[in-house]
Parts: C-alpha cells; structure tokens; sequence
C-alpha cells in the first residue's frame, strides 16, 4: 500500500489480501534460520522436485510444514525416518493463496547422540531446579492396590511380563490396561492422554508405564519435558519401568518408584501371596515363641517369689515376733523377779532390824508395859509418879498382859512392893 493510504480502522478495512501481503511480508524479513525438530512424516515420491516434511517440537503440540529437495535427504549421512531428531536450515515462507506458513529447507543434519544427551542434561538441570526429583514429592505404592493401571505398547512383551508376573503373585489384581506407542513421535501424546485417563480413574491407586528397553534414540520419549511434567502432577503414584539399564531415562527420576525392568515393577505393584503366608507363618511362630518365653519368665518369677520365706512361710514373721515377745516378757519378769527378791531381802534386814530395835525383844529379855486404864485413854506410864495408890493398870510382859492395881510406889531409894 503506499504512504498516503488511510489508516486501517472500521471505516476502512484490509481485505484479506491485504492482511495475507503484509504476513508474508513480515515473515520473509526473518531471513534464513536454524530449527530444531522431530520428523514426523515424510513425503519424497519418486520424480518429484520437492519433498514435503512434517517438522514437530517434542515438547509442546506444535507442528510446521517442511519443503526440500528430495536429495537433501537422499544425501544426508544417516538415514533420515520418522521420530528423528534433526536441526534445519531454511528460509520461512508464508503462501498468500493458502494462507500457511511452511519452510523451505536448504540443509538437513541429524541430531547425533552426543546432542541428544546434552539435551536431555538440559531438560535434567532444569526440571531439577525446579524439584521435581526431590524425594519429597515421591508417594508411597499401596500395599494391595484395587486396581493397577498399565500403559505399554500394544501387545508387548512388557506388558505380557507385567500382567503375568503380578497375577502369579496375587491373583486378584486387576489392570486396566491402555495401550500407546512408546517410541516416535506420537509416543508422548499419546503417553500422557493414557496417563490423564488413568490419573483420572479412582478406582486405579498405582500406574506402570513399561517398556522392554531399546535404544537411546528409543527411549527419547521417556526424557521428553511435557511426559515428565505430566508424571509429576499425577496424584496417583507412578512407576517407571523403562527396563533399560546403561542410560536411564529421566521418566525414572521423576516417577515415585524406578523398576529396574517391567517384571520389577510387576513385583514392586503386588505383593507375593506365598511370601507373605510365609512371613505371617513367620510372624506367628516368632509371636508364640516370644508368648511362651514371657509365660516361662512369668512363673519363673511367681515361683522365685512364692519360694520366698515370707511367702512360703508368711506365719514366720509372726513367730519370729512372738518370740522376741516371749523374750522380752521373761527378761521383764526375770527383771520383776530379781526386783522383788531384792526388795524382799531389803524388807527381811528392814524387818529385822525394826524387830531387834522394837519393845517385843525388850520384853522377851524380861521386861514389862505398864499402861494406865483409868485415865481417859489408856497410856503407858514411864514414872512412878504417874501411878498413884489404887490406880488400874495392865501390865504387858513377852507372852501376854495382866490387870493389876498399885497399892504403893517405891523409888530406887525407898522400901516396900508393889503390886
């Protein structure tokens, strides 16, 4: 269009050639580019000048129509197939009668191994970055799953291992089985729509993905970012079985359990029925063993204990005791005893004493009491004054008394008797 055209607005609308000119136009300025990509279809007839290819990304669904000369392939040193890895170099053309977008090659070079690797150490630093290897995140297998989800090629080996391997160690489990391609470029697509509808499904509680292992080239959809991404948001714990020891695929980094081969994972998923009635065999003979041990060690103790003297003899204590009574009681009568004897040998000397000092020896050797009856209480009198003429007395010799009367009194320098 030429500087003094009007401005597109409502009033003044592009036509579609236009829009299709000025496309076409921007594409063409991107100049010649370098791609890289997985070939998905190729389309080379015989006698034809051009050979139209299908370019794809393997981590996202996006596709771009591809054009060469058919001896760019012809040429290329390593056979060039469907689910190659190759880096292009062409020029972007936009076809304004059809309105599409294609490339127009003019350089082909596989991707080698080395490359290959590389990429994935990539896609490994990244996603590892971002934590999708850590530890944490991995989910424990059920013990006995309800339902096991397989995704494997159709009619594999893998899977044939998978399904006979489990059965024979618990009949029971059931699969449900989805089917993709595990290699080629519809692989993951594949792979993770299977994946969705089993994550989905309530009843399945664990998913195998299996191959029998191949190539590196094989196995490149198992390191591709968009499965990866899929397996580390499934809620329901995945297994890699990959089955592919030399070079393992990331899928084995982030699913929650890496078997080293689809019987592995077959093993991992069930548990074995004989095994485990030999381990509960186990567990129940260890069981009573240990129930007899602790009975034994039980009586064992109850006989130590009733073997004690105060329990085997519980009335020693109280004999032990009456005799440290007995004991005590004859140490207090023999104490009592000794007493007495003592007191009564102090009396006896006591009594003796007070008997040699008492008037009754005195009146043994001869001697009398005179007592005075006739005065208002009877005295004895120790004077011969005290006795006038005619007064009573009783006189008390050792072995009696006697009534008298005093006719006279006689002093120590007078005459006369008494009476």
């Amino acid at each position: 269009m030429s500087p003094d055209a009007p401005p597109n607005s409502a009033d003044t609308p592009w036509p579609v050639r236009t829009l299709s000119l000025k496309l076409a136009d921007w594409i063409h300025r991107l100049g010649q580019v370098w791609v890289e990509g997985q070939l998905t279809q190729i389309n080379a007839r015989p006698g034809t000048r051009t050979a139209f290819l299908t370019l794809r990304d393997p981590a996202a669904d996006l596709s771009l129509s591809v054009t060469c000369d058919p001896n760019l392939l012809r040429r290329s040193e390593v056979p060039l197939t469907e689910g190659s890895r190759v880096i292009v170099y062409g020029r972007p053309s936009f076809y304004t009668g059809r309105g599409t977008l294609s490339l127009r090659i003019t350089d082909i070079r596989p991707v080698g191994i080395g490359q290959l690797l590389a990429r994935i150490e990539r896609i490994k630093q990244l996603l590892a970055a971002e934590g999708l290897f850590d530890a944490r995140r991995k989910q424990a297998l059920p013990f006995l799953p309800h339902t096991v989800g397989l995704i494997s090629g159709r009619a594999s080996a893998a899977q044939r291992d998978v399904v006979a391997v489990a059965t024979a160690r618990w009949s029971t489990v059931r699969f449900r089985v989805c089917e993709a391609p595990v290699q080629g470029p519809t692989a993951v697509p594949a792979i993770v729509d299977q994946l969705a509808l089993l994550d989905a499904d309530p009843q399945v509680e664990v998913i195998i993905i299996a191959r029998g292992g191949g190539s590196v080239e094989d196995l490149l959809p198992f390191s591709d970012e968009t499965l990866l991404r899929a397996v580390g948001a499934c809620r329901t714990p995945v297994i890699s079985a990959i089955g592919h020891e030399p070079d393992n695929p990331l899928l084995d980094l982030v699913a929650d359990v890496r078997a080293a081969t689809p019987t592995d994972a077959a093993k991992r998923v069930v548990p074995d029925v004989a095994a485990e009635r030999s381990a509960i065999e186990s567990l129940r003979d260890r069981n009573a063993h240990a129930l007899r041990n602790w009975v034994g060690r039980e009586l064992r103790t109850v006989e130590g204990l009733r073997a004690r003297p105060v329990l085997a003899r519980p009335q020693r204590l109280i004999d032990e005791q009456r005799a440290v009574i007995d004991r005590f009681r004859a140490d207090v009568r023999r104490a009592v005893g000794h007493h007495l004897t003592v007191e009564e040998h102090r009396h006896a000397q006591l009594a003796a004493r007070l008997a040699t000092l008492g008037p009754a020896q005195t009146l043994a050797r001869g001697y009398a009491v005179v007592q005075r009856l006739d005065d208002a209480a009877p005295h004895a009198v120790s004077s011969t004054e005290q006795l006038p003429p005619g007064a009573r007395v009783r006189i008390r010799v050792a072995d009696g008394a006697v009534g008298a009367r005093v006719e006279s009194a006689e002093t120590p320098n007078s005459e006369g008797t008494s009476s």
